[in-house]
């Protein structure tokens, strides 16, 4: 059987972002069982109702690679106690226009990760009630990671064996459902 496909979708443009660091070791963790595919968001225009009877090329290109994948896998950092605009824009993005949401029926996992002691438990919060209303099949269970200078190692790989233990049964666990809910969808 061919392996699923995970949409990665990072909610930072930062070029040294710390989440496309951990999003990269996440995949790591489910390499052989999934393959992953890092969904852009940073080109993708404001969202404008006015440009949904021809939409941008960016556009389009993101909500066919939506549409095609087995689950999404959000890992985004918190600004403001919230998500980034950069990812609301997406999400937006992804569920116009009306009676084209890329979303709908899509299993996904949510983490993220920061310096900050509760890592990134607002803005998960957050996104949650915002894809569950859009049809999205969020996965029970939380990863609120916090990033310190040695959580990963020199290959870019989770370097503490606790949290590599966790994080891989949160992989585990995301892409067995993404693969129940993938089988169960397909003639």
């Amino acid at each position: 059987m061919a392996n699923i496909n995970i949409a990665v979708i990072v909610g930072s443009n930062r070029r040294e972002s710390i989440n496309r660091k951990f999003a990269h070791a996440l995949a790591h963790l489910g390499k052989g069982k999934a393959d992953f595919s890092f969904t852009e968001i940073s080109d993708l225009p404001m969202f404008n109702q006015d440009m949904e009877s021809d939409l941008p090329a960016s556009v389009q290109r993101f909500k066919a690679a939506v549409a095609a994948a087995d689950g999404v896998l959000f890992v985004a950092p918190e600004h403001n106690r919230s998500i980034p605009a950069l990812l609301k824009n997406a999400i937006d993005w992804g569920a116009r226009p009306y009676g084209k949401n890329s979303w709908a029926g899509k299993p996904a996992a949510i983490t993220g990760t920061s310096q900050g002691a509760i890592g990134t438990a607002v803005a998960q919060q957050h996104l949650r009630q915002i894809i569950g209303n859009l049809g999205v099949l969020v996965m029970g269970g939380e990863a609120y990671i916090n990033f310190k200078p040695d959580f990963l190692d020199e290959a870019g790989h989770i370097a503490n064996d606790d949290t590599k233990k966790f994080l891989q049964s949160f992989v585990d666990r995301f892409l067995a459902l993404a693969a129940k809910l993938s089988l169960s969808g397909r003639p």
